[in-house]
C-alpha cells in the first residue's frame, strides 16, 4: 500500500475519505469487521451506490434518513452516502423501544429508515405514522427490500450534483423527552468538507496514515461516529467489532497494532477486571490516542489505566451540542480528574442558579459558548431552556481551577439533596466501582421522610460474587473507610445488570423511577 508517511509533513497531503479513496483506493478502510474488509475504493463505491439508489426513492436534499444498525460497514457506508447527497444521517440508538422510534421519526420527519435484522421489532409501529418513511432492512427483515441488494443494481460511479450532509443526532431518547440536533448543512465540495474535517482528528493527535483505529462502542453514539469518521478522514483503517468484550480487545489491538481508538469508562473498568495474566498477556504498545468520553471516568479508574497502557488516553467532555474541553494525558496527570482545558474558540463558565459567575474553585452549572451554537429541532422551550445569553448548558455541575482548567462533578438532575446538603453521586460511584466485587453501581437519591432524600447504592455484583447482607455491609465499611458520613450510601441493593448501553449511557431515571413511583412520590 502506497502511504504518505514518509512525506515531511503528511498534513500538507490530501486527506479526508473521498481524496483518500481517490488517490490510494486500494488502501485498507476497514481491516477487520462482523461483514469483513473494504479498501477505500470499494467504500467509496457502495456509498456511490447507495446514493444513486436511495435518489431514485424519492430522496430530496436536505432528507433525514434514520438507521438502526448494529456495529459493521453498514452504517459507515449509510454515513458516507448521507454526507454526499446533502442528506442528514439520523443514527439511532439500538435500545429504543418501538414507541420511541415512532416518536423520533415522527418529530425529525425522516424520509427513510434502514433497519437490522436484530431491530425489526422496533420498526413495526411505524406502519400506522403519517408520513410514513420508507424503510430498507439490513439482513431478513420482513417485507422490507434489503438495502444492499436495492443498491447493488445502481453504479459505483460517483453521483452528480455531490453537496456536504450532516448528522441529525437525538439525545436522552431513552431518559425523557427526545432532543434533536440537526445543524444547517455546510456549503461546498464534499470532499473539501471532508478534508477540512480531518482537523478533528489532529486535535487527538491522530496522525494522517499512522495505524488502524479500534471501534468497540455502539456505532450510532454520536460520538462513536465522531471518531471512526474521523479515523478514516486521516487515513486510519477501522477495527470494527461487533460488540465489545474486553479481551477480545486486546487481542485485536495485538493482532493488528492499534494506533487510534474511542471508548467510555465502563470499558475501562471491564478491562481492568480481566485476570492480571489475561492482562498481560497482550502487547498494547502500538496504542498512541485513546480518546474517551460520554461518561465521567472515574479517578482511580483513569490512573490503572494510565498506568496499564502508559500516557495514551486522552479526554473530551462536551455533547452533540457542541466541544468544549479536551485534557491531554500529560495534562490529566498534572491536574488529576480534570476533563480538560477549552478548546479554540469556545469559553467555559461556571455560574450559579441566578446566572452569575461563581468564584474561581466553586462550584455551578457548566456553561458553554462557542460560535457555532445550536439549536433543538423544532423545541423552543427546550433551547430556551439550555441558553443564558449565548452560554448553553449540558445540566452538569462543576469548577473551574485557577489554571482554568475544569472539573466535572455531577449532572444537576442527579444531585441527591440531603437534610439541605448537596450531595454528588458520581464522587460515591468512583469509590464503589473501585472495589473489586462490584462490576457497576448507580448512586441515586431514594424517598426519606426525614431527609428529604437517602443515599442508596444500586450494584451489578462482579462475576463469581454472591450478593446479599454480607456483601452490602462490605460496601458500606467500603465508603465509610473513603467518605464524609454524610456522603456514604444508607443502604444498598442489588440487581443482575444495569441499564447502560455501549456508548457507556447509564440510564439512572429508570433506577430511580422504581424508588419513588413505589413511595407514590413524584420526582
Amino acid at each position: 500500500m502506497r502511504t504518505d508517511v514518509e512525506h515531511a509533513n503528511p498534513w500538507d497531503r490530501r486527506l479526508g475519505f473521498w481524496w483518500i479513496a481517490e488517490d490510494h483506493p486500494d488502501a485498507p478502510a476497514v481491516v477487520d469487521s462482523p461483514s469483513g474488509p473494504l479498501t477505500y475504493g470499494e467504500l467509496a463505491g457502495r456509498a456511490n451506490q447507495l446514493v444513486h439508489a436511495l435518489r431514485a426513492h424519492g430522496l430530496a436534499p436536505g432528507a433525514a434518513v434514520a438507521a438502526m444498525l448494529p456495529n459493521g460497514v453498514e452504517l459507515i457506508e449509510l454515513s458516507l452516502a448521507c454526507h454526499q447527497a446533502g442528506w442528514y444521517l439520523l443514527p439511532l440508538n439500538t435500545y429504543l423501544t418501538a414507541a420511541e422510534v415512532a416518536t423520533i421519526l415522527d418529530h425529525s420527519g425522516a424520509a427513510a429508515a434502514v433497519v437490522g435484522a436484530p431491530y425489526a421489532p422496533a420498526m413495526a409501529e411505524l406502519a400506522d405514522h403519517r408520513p410514513a418513511p420508507v424503510i430498507f432492512g439490513v439482513g431478513d427483515v420482513d417485507g422490507r427490500p434489503e438495502l444492499a441488494a436495492v443498491a447493488a443494481e445502481y453504479p459505483v460511479t460517483a453521483p452528480a450534483d455531490r453537496r456536504p450532509g450532516g448528522l441529525f443526532v437525538y439525545t436522552s431518547g431513552t431518559t425523557g423527552r427526545p432532543k434533536g440536533i440537526r445543524r444547517r448543512l455546510p456549503d461546498g465540495d464534499p470532499s473539501e468538507v471532508a478534508n477540512a474535517a480531518a482537523v478533528f482528528g489532529r486535535a487527538f493527535d491522530f496522525r494522517p496514515f499512522a495505524g488502524p483505529m479500534l471501534v468497540s462502542t455502539g456505532m450510532y453514539h454520536g460520538g462513536s461516529h465522531s471518531y471512526y469518521m474521523a479515523g478514516l478522514h486521516v487515513g486510519h483503517a477501522l477495527v470494527i467489532m461487533e460488540r465489545f468484550d474486553p479481551e477480545g480487545a486486546l487481542a485485536r489491538i495485538e493482532t493488528h497494532r492499534v494506533r487510534s481508538a474511542y471508548m467510555v469508562p465502563t470499558q475501562f473498568n471491564r478491562l481492568l477486571a480481566l485476570p492480571a495474566e489475561v492482562r498481560t498477556r497482550y502487547d498494547v504498545s502500538s496504542l498512541h490516542s485513546v480518546v474517551h468520553s460520554a461518561a465521567p471516568c472515574p479517578l482511580e479508574v483513569k490512573r490503572q489505566m494510565m498506568a496499564w497502557w502508559g500516557p495514551v488516553i486522552w479526554e473530551t467532555y462536551g455533547g452533540m451540542e457542541g466541544a468544549a474541553t479536551i485534557a491531554k494525558p500529560g495534562r490529566w496527570l498534572e491536574h488529576p480528574g480534570t476533563v480538560g482545558r477549552p478548546v479554540r474558540g469556545v469559553t467555559v463558565s461556571i455560574l450559579d442558579d441566578r446566572g452569575e459567575p461563581v468564584p474561581t474553585g466553586e462550584s455551578g452549572l457548566v456553561y458553554i459558548e462557542n460560535e457555532a451554537g445550536f439549536s433543538y429541532h423544532n423545541d423552543e422551550e427546550g433551547t430556551r431552556q439550555a441558553f443564558h445569553g449565548k452560554r448553553f448548558t449540558l445540566g452538569d455541575i462543576g469548577y473551574l481551577d485557577g489554571g482554568g482548567y475544569l472539573f466535572i462533578k455531577d449532572r444537576a438532575k442527579d444531585m441527591i439533596i440531603s437534610g439541605g446538603v448537596n450531595i454528588y453521586p458520581q464522587e460515591i460511584e468512583a469509590v464503589l466501582i473501585t472495589h473489586p466485587a462490584v462490576a457497576d453501581v448507580a448512586v441515586i437519591g431514594v424517598p426519606d421522610a426525614d431527609w428529604g432524600e437517602q443515599v442508596k447504592a444500586v450494584v451489578q455484583p462482579a462475576a463469581g460474587t454472591t450478593a446479599g447482607d454480607a456483601l452490602a455491609e462490605e460496601l458500606l465499611g467500603w465508603c465509610r473507610d473513603r467518605l464524609a458520613a454524610y456522603k456514604c450510601p444508607r443502604s444498598v441493593d442489588f440487581r443482575v445488570e444495569m441499564p447502560r448501553t455501549e456508548a457507556g449511557k447509564l440510564y439512572k431515571r429508570e433506577i430511580r423511577d422504581r424508588y419513588w413511583q413505589a413511595s407514590g412520590r413524584a420526582i
